[in-house]
């Protein structure tokens, strides 16, 4: 699966690849095979990054359009 909103949500916050897998704490490589659907991403980073971004894991994995978080 291609998490084209993980790139997305990158790009929108100005960051690099390094710097969220730095947030991570993962290589860069690790975390670009993430945005190409290479590599599943784990549900530990999705929530994290859910939480960084400040939207849900629904709105990363596709499953919503809406990207305002849960309450």
């Amino acid at each position: 699966m291609f998490f084209q909103r993980l790139a997305d949500l990158r790009i929108d916050s100005d960051k690099t690849q390094q710097e969220i897998a730095d947030l991570l704490d993962c290589k860069r490589e690790v975390y670009r095979r993430y945005e190409k659907g290479i590599h599943e991403i784990p549900v530990w980073a999705l929530i994290k990054l859910a939480e960084f971004y400040n939207t849900s894991t629904d709105y990363i994995l596709g499953l919503t359009d809406n990207p305002k978080p849960y309450k």
